[in-house]
């Protein structure tokens, strides 16, 4: 299978390296770091470490990952798979095959979950912990499923996506994906992965207002869907 990685980038110039280099090479065919309107060195970063990098002027975590898209869409071969992963390296970029064994075996698009484990001391927020269980259990009432979490770091087949038709721009993206997986039925599965603190501070849970406009973003897209 042909698997690209997409990554939305906003002022990551710290990370962005690292994130690259622990990409496992043999696994993907291309690594696109979508640049969100930064005012660092994140896109040459990203592009000294080997990463295709476009630009996406308009401030959102939506809009940067479906620049990504449109990106693979637009190949002369597009991708089978797309993983999506953080900027910020929270992740471990190396867990990736974790995420994608799951998709060679069938799934349509496979979770990784942050679950407490696996995951360092401090790695999230109080509210962000509260708000991946609000909005989880809100899913299984209304969709009959039980997701254990909204992790960014997933893999999804590239055909499903497009089928999914992603629209939101901002906060809501890896809830609508998800919504709209369980409405169109498709094979969904779920994996522990590793979970550290990021390096600098959240744009979201960093900040009350981050953290209240992205709690009411998630809770609104669970419903709007219904």
């Amino acid at each position: 299978m042909q698997v690209d990685v997409i990554i939305p980038a906003f002022n990551e110039q710290n990370s962005i390296g690292s994130v690259i280099n622990d990409i496992p090479k043999e696994l993907v065919r291309d690594i696109i770091v979508v640049d969100n309107n930064s005012n660092d060195e994140t896109s040459i970063n990203a592009k000294n470490a080997g990463a295709t990098v476009l630009k996406e002027n308009r401030q959102g975590y939506g809009f940067a990952c479906l620049k990504g898209i449109e990106h693979a869409t637009n190949k002369e071969i597009p991708p089978d798979v797309i993983v999506f992963l953080d900027a910020d390296y929270s992740d471990f970029p190396q867990e990736m095959n974790l995420l994608l064994n799951k998709i060679w075996k069938g799934a349509d698009m496979v979770i990784g979950n942050r679950v407490k484990s696996k995951r360092e001391k401090g790695s999230m927020m109080p509210q962000q912990v509260f708000g991946n269980w609000l909005a989880c259990n809100l899913m299984k009432i209304m969709y009959g499923y039980k997701y254990e979490d909204l992790g960014p770091f997933r893999a999804i087949k590239f055909n499903k996506l497009q089928e999914i038709g992603m629209k939101d721009t901002t906060y809501g993206w890896t809830v609508e994906m998800q919504v709209k997986a369980l409405k169109l039925k498709m094979d969904i599965k779920q994996v522990d992965l590793s979970y550290r603190k990021r390096i600098g501070q959240s744009k979201v849970s960093g900040t009350v207002k981050g953290s209240v406009m992205a709690g009411y973003k998630i809770i609104t897209t669970i419903f709007k869907y219904r």
